[in-house]
């Protein structure tokens, strides 16, 4: 599990194909990785990914097909955003980010909004439903409070902190992102399944 707080933006420094997608090699920007070992897992840009390989200032994960079909930003130069995994005795600054990534959104729009930048991102249908005014959605990696959301559309506002933390100063429209939808929206909406299955279940046994 990941807080979706950001600590260092590293870069993809090599990639090369494998048997199961691609073998990725990350330079770690300011991630410190002193306490890092083999196995541990890793944030890029949102997609928990397991340490394979160490090395002086860059480590190395290997990225599956499956993984590639749903997610961005693995492109040789690409910034991407890092975050270690979550310690039991760790702060909870943003909210719990599974790292499992549910799909890309575009982004419409990246605009000034005084000191901050206005973002619009266009979602598939089948995860806008998730999405709630005030709720919380981690963009590549970074977890996000919901300013307004409008049918497939939702828009945050960036602070000047996060946009000179991540990678999402980069962005422009047309750009795709990695989105993750709050846990609690899929807990909500299998609660509320499966209480209308049993209520229907009631009713026809009646």
């Amino acid at each position: 599990m990941f807080t979706g707080i950001v600590t260092a933006v590293g870069r993809i420094a090599e990639t090369a194909p494998s048997a199961g997608g691609l073998k990725v090699r990350v330079e770690a920007g300011g991630l410190p990785l002193d306490d890092v070992q083999l196995g541990d897992s890793i944030a890029v840009s949102g997609v928990c990914l397991t340490v394979v390989s160490l090395h002086a200032g860059s480590f190395e994960v290997d990225v599956s097909r499956e993984t590639l079909a749903c997610a961005t930003g693995f492109d040789q130069g690409a910034a991407v955003n890092l975050e270690k995994a979550l310690r039991l005795a760790d702060r909870l600054g943003g909210h719990l980010v599974s790292g499992h990534v549910d799909g890309r959104g575009i982004v419409e729009r990246f605009e000034p909004l005084g000191d901050n930048k206005l973002l619009e991102i266009r979602l598939p249908r089948e995860l806008a439903r998730y999405v709630a005014r005030k709720g919380s959605i981690a963009v590549d990696g970074v977890s996000l409070t919901v300013n307004d959301v409008r049918d497939e559309r939702f828009t945050v506002n960036l602070i000047p902190h996060t946009l000179a933390h991540t990678n999402l100063d980069r962005l422009h429209p047309g750009a795709s992102v990695n989105i993750e939808i709050d846990l609690l929206a899929r807990y909500i909406e299998r609660t509320a399944q499966f209480e209308a299955s049993e209520k229907n279940g009631v009713e026809g046994g009646g």
